[in-house]
């Protein structure tokens, strides 16, 4: 996610933060290239130049070269101008006054619109909201069946046209459908083309009249740079939009979109989509993305993600047992399993701050099939060589190996490291009841 831009900013910040002075001309430097990677980046070239401006004039406001710390201060700067360029606060769907919230999703061809349709309901299904899917993309081979599908993996009911229907009149029904239902929610998944043309337009123009939709969302594509800005821009002319989805954010886009949809259409976004899972979309925090951006992390959305898959009780029980070393490699395998269901584990450990950083200039990426191998070893154990890793001897780290499809060796250096994490936490343990101890100090001896 806006991994070259990431880099390239983060490396000029970087050389700002590690000098102790700074002059005006450093500064002026810095913002020069700052300049370069956003429209490197695909930024629009005014929204770039007026970026720069403003943090030329915050800086100079606070006089930043003649600071204890004015490479941290450019920083923060930055990332306060980055937030406002991505919209200040974050936007989410309020419900309807009056249910059904109705929700259009428009949008070209290719950008994933039937997809988003799938994972923005279950995104509000999981947090109590009753949603219905409308299939009206009716223009696309196979759209139909493919929001059928979707919406069966996501557990949501969809709508989908009877003979001789249109798409005004299946959005039409499903709305009935969701009144019958008392479903609170209506997503219409409606037409795509390869651009923005007069049948397009006159079908979105016809929905909206029929469903009175509460959000009309465009569904962007974030690695289609400027062109996607501009075929925003040729949406909004002609149907008002109340918000953005960036889909693909996971890719290798630049970032361009992202920074430029908001200055451009002066419409928040309100979701971005970080892969090809169901569940791979996130609510857009523009402070949070600008973080991530600048290679800061971003804990509270890595807290959401581990608070959907452990529950307090869980929590509050590992940590007794990591206390007093008493967890098994079948806490393990649960551990493992939860935070690989927080998506791609490279996208995870993003979310760290400070850990992109340590990353940058090391090749290759994060393997997540070293951990399906440590799942797969694990499971072939039997349930009391997991709960008593000291039993495996020799022969049942062949069966082992053989059952899991790896090496004794690597069946070994899993045991090793378990091992050695144990013996870790007993000494932290150990060392933690004397401080205990040292901290009862008679009255006598306290200051």
């Amino acid at each position: 996610m806006f991994e070259q831009l990431q880099t390239r900013l983060g490396g000029v910040l970087n050389r700002l933060r590690g000098r102790g002075a700074l002059s005006e001309a450093d500064v002026d430097q810095a913002l020069r290239e700052i300049r370069l990677v956003l429209l490197e980046a695909d930024v629009n070239v005014k929204i770039a130049r007026d970026f720069v401006a403003r943090v030329r004039e915050a800086a100079v406001g606070q006089e930043v070269w003649k600071s204890l710390t004015p490479g941290q201060q450019v920083v923060q700067i930055v990332h306060t101008e980055l937030v406002r360029l991505l919209g200040e606060t974050h936007h989410a769907l309020v419900p309807a006054p009056q249910p059904p919230t109705v929700i259009l999703l428009a949008g070209l061809h290719g950008t994933g619109k039937t997809t988003t349709a799938g994972k923005l309901a279950l995104h509000l299904k999981k947090r109590g909201r009753e949603p219905v899917l409308a299939a009206a993309d009716l223009s696309r081979p196979a759209a139909v069946r493919q929001l059928e599908i979707v919406g069966e993996r996501a557990g949501v009911p969809v709508v989908t046209p009877a003979p001789g229907e249109d798409a005004v009149a299946v959005a039409r029904r499903a709305l009935a459908v969701c009144r019958d239902r008392a479903a609170d929610t209506l997503i219409v998944d409606s037409a795509g083309r390869l651009h923005v043309d007069d049948d397009l337009v006159a079908e979105l123009v016809r929905i909206r009249e029929a469903t009175a939709p509460h959000y009309t969302l465009l569904v962007l594509d974030a690695m289609a740079g400027q062109d996607a800005v501009r075929m925003a821009e040729g949406f909004h002319r002609a149907v008002p939009l109340d918000g953005v989805i960036l889909t693909k954010l996971d890719g290798d886009a630049r970032g361009g979109a992202a920074l430029s949809v908001v200055a451009t259409l002066g419409v928040p976004i309100l979701y971005v989509g970080t892969g090809e899972r169901l569940d791979a979309l996130e609510p857009f925090h523009p402070d949070r993305m600008a973080s991530r951006i600048l290679g800061m992390g971003d804990v509270m959305t890595l807290i959401e993600k581990a608070q959907e898959q452990v529950t307090v009780d869980e929590a509050r029980e590992m940590e007794r047992k990591l206390r007093r070393a008493e967890f098994t490699l079948e806490d393990f395998t649960k551990q493992l399993r939860q935070v690989r269901a927080m998506g791609p584990i490279d996208q995870v450990l993003a979310m760290i701050p400070g850990f992109s950083a340590r990353r940058a200039g090391q090749p290759g990426e994060i393997d997540e099939r070293a951990l399906g191998r440590i799942e797969a070893m694990i499971n072939s154990m039997t349930p009391a060589e997991r709960r008593h890793p000291d039993v495996i001897d020799g022969s049942r780290r062949r069966r082992i190996a053989r059952g899991s499809g790896t090496s004794v060796q690597e069946v070994n250096r899993l045991l090793r490291q378990f091992a050695d994490a144990k013996k870790m936490l007993r000494q932290i343990e150990s060392m933690g009841r004397r401080a205990g101890k040292l901290g009862k100090l008679p009255t006598s001896l306290e200051p």
